[in-house]
């Protein structure tokens, strides 16, 4: 199963995850990146691709 995990160091809130993950894992918490639905990832790792700040890492 596919594990999602933010670095909260380098998330600098730009939620480019909350819009392109297309199960929804992630959601806006204050100024920083949360996982919220972390069992709902299929492991696509748009979020990871995406990142600019590569805060974002998914461990199958």
């Amino acid at each position: 199963m596919p594990k999602p995990t933010i670095d909260k160091g380098k998330c600098k809130g730009c939620f480019t995850c909350v819009g392109i993950c297309p199960v929804e894992v992630f959601a806006k918490d204050g100024k920083k990146a949360k996982i919220a639905k972390p069992n709902e990832c299929i492991g696509c790792r748009a979020c990871e691709v995406q990142c600019p700040q590569g805060a974002i890492k998914v461990e199958d």
